[in-house]
């Protein structure tokens, strides 16, 4: 029985370590796969993504995700073009779009967003990123990307470093990484802490350190996760201009890492880490970018094949 059938994907925390297993073993199989066997998997099924914020990987991710396993899509890249600008609800939006597809991929500035789009909708809906709370497929794309680098995720050291308060990829990941036995280690301007009402859950499941100095454990890390500065996201323009550039990952930082240490990266990336690290065999956020296209395009067809694929 494939239990992700006609499943919303809505937060990490709807998935346990069994779950996550079983989408990483299917995400494995579509990169076995030739490209005619692959475009089987949800041949005839449609795609519909609704974007109210500006995106450029994970809605092509998933657009070429559903191409590759034969399926097509269509959809609101900029709200500002769509009946949104008309004062039409996010609502009527949502049930409009689920009855030209099969599935729908969300992307909203607001809290709570994708739970409400799944109350409304007849369709499967994907969180592409709600608010500052949540983006689940990164979170997944992540977890895959350290486990397939890395040979493992039990007993790694993992630091993240950033923007903690506003990214939600954070604590997504965060979320992931409570169903592993690992270390943590949050590294962040103090006024970038991650928020203490949002971390409360995490807490029970994962342990973790938090600091402002990137040298503090900087030699210890089999994985370093970088995040950006998230400017859109401060309600104050001077706060922003505070910690902007607060770090940044170059070639003598990389120095004091372990020799096979990697470096992630959600992207789109700003200054926080040097281009001089684009070569060097640490970097894998360009890998971590393709493994997103083959975990999405695992989830479709979890989603939309009654017995798996």
């Amino acid at each position: 029985m494939n239990e992700f059938y006609q499943k919303d994907i809505i937060s990490i925390k709807e998935f346990d370590r069994e779950k996550l297993e079983k989408i990483f073993a299917s995400t494995d199989k579509i990169m076995q796969l030739n490209s005619t066997e692959r475009r089987k998997i949800c041949k005839g099924n449609t795609l519909a993504y609704l974007f109210y914020e500006p995106s450029t990987r994970t809605r092509l991710s998933f657009d070429s995700a559903m191409a590759s396993v034969g399926g097509n899509s269509l959809g609101i890249s900029d709200i500002t073009s769509s009946s949104a600008q008309k004062g039409e609800s996010l609502a009527d939006t949502v049930r409009i779009m689920s009855i030209y597809s099969d599935v729908l991929v969300l992307r909203h500035t607001l809290d709570g967003s994708s739970k409400f789009a799944a109350e409304v909708s007849e369709k499967p809906i994907i969180n592409a990123g709600s608010g500052t709370e949540e983006h689940p497929t990164q979170a997944i794309q992540d977890l895959f990307t350290i486990k397939k680098e890395k040979k493992k995720i039990d007993g790694l050291k993992i630091g993240i470093i950033g923007d903690l308060k506003y990214g939600r990829t954070v604590y997504s990941l965060l979320h992931g990484l409570g169903n592993y036995d690992v270390d943590v280690h949050l590294i962040s301007p103090e006024s970038l802490r991650v928020r203490s009402d949002s971390i409360y859950e995490i807490k029970k499941k994962l342990s973790y350190t938090e600091s402002t100095d990137i040298e503090e454990y900087i030699d210890e890390l089999d994985v370093l996760y970088v995040t950006r500065i998230q400017k859109e996201r401060f309600p104050d323009e001077e706060e922003y201009l505070k910690v902007k550039g607060s770090y940044v990952v170059g070639l003598d930082l990389l120095k004091q890492m372990k020799d096979d240490s990697i470096i992630l990266h959600p992207l789109p990336r700003l200054d926080e880490i040097s281009t001089d690290i684009d070569n060097t065999k640490n970097a894998k956020y360009f890998e971590q970018a393709e493994y997103g296209k083959h975990v999405r395009a695992a989830l479709l067809g979890l989603i939309l094949n009654e017995n798996g694929f």
